[in-house]
């Protein structure tokens, strides 16, 4: 069982929902960046998902943004980002997804890509904007080095195409909870249940949301819906508020984490 499945497969054990936290690779520094993912990790996460700095994150809002650019000032390149999961796998298994876009996989080529990131000590990697039509290397790169592939789904995706996404993927199914791009938002959107349930027609995959969670009852909203929540501005804006003092960002990122899951948030009732 790969660390991706056993990681859900724990959380079902469980009645609950699995706790994907994202934070971006090398934000704001590649040792403090190493302090901030064990500090997630310590405070309960069940999948790390890494965001690789990118200068043209067309998905992500603000918040990601900002931490992309961080991440690129200090020199963070994707040999760095690998050079970072290492330093993760030196203390924890935890799995990890990696968060990217397609030109950085192309930069290298699919086959090499996915080598050096499974080598590394990556799980499985979503690729927002290369659409599963148009994949054919890529999940045959996967697939030979054991490297579990995430699509997403979008609040406007047809069902047409759901059989399609959801074959594409091997780890899981992320839906995407709002249209639009990442960031904190005040209310959840309707409907995440009717969604997820139809999703789940076309995959025996775990099915994720994310985009927007930012508080306990966001979380256990969605934790009644999916397999699993995505956190990510809320957390990545802990390190946001804190630059300069590491100290500071460790304990920010333990607090919003335990913040996220008052109250066990993530049970199923």
């Amino acid at each position: 069982m790969s660390r991706i499945d056993k990681a859900f497969a724990t959380a079902r054990a469980e009645n609950r929902a699995a706790f994907v936290g994202y934070l971006c690779a090398g934000d704001p520094d590649f040792d403090i960046s190493v302090k901030a993912c064990r500090a997630v990790i310590d405070a309960g996460v069940d999948v790390l998902e890494l965001g690789v700095p990118f200068s043209d994150p067309l998905a992500d809002g603000s918040t990601n943004q900002l931490a992309a650019q961080r991440a690129l000032e200090s020199g963070i390149t994707s040999t760095r980002v690998l050079e970072l999961v290492k330093a993760v796998r030196a203390f924890s298994d935890v799995p990890i997804v990696f968060y990217t876009y397609y030109n950085l996989v192309f930069a290298w080529g699919s086959e090499a890509y996915a080598e050096q990131a499974k080598a590394a000590g990556v799980d499985g990697i979503l690729t927002l904007d290369l659409p599963p039509e148009e994949a054919g290397d890529h999940l045959v790169a996967c697939e030979k080095h054991g490297l579990q592939t995430v699509f997403i789904v979008a609040p406007t995706t047809p069902d047409s195409r759901l059989e399609t996404i959801c074959k594409a993927a091997t780890g899981f199914v992320y839906y995407v909870s709002r249209e639009g791009v990442t960031g904190e938002q005040a209310a959840m959107s309707d409907g995440i249940k009717a969604r997820v349930d139809v999703i789940k027609q076309y995959t025996d995959l775990p099915v994720v949301v994310g985009f927007g969670i930012s508080n306990a009852d966001h979380v256990n909203t969605v934790a009644q819906a999916a397999d699993g929540i995505v956190v990510g501005s809320a957390i990545v804006n802990c390190i946001a508020d804190n630059l300069g003092v590491t100290t500071a960002i460790e304990s920010a990122l333990t607090s919003k984490m335990n913040a996220l899951t008052e109250g066990n948030a993530l049970a199923k009732s």
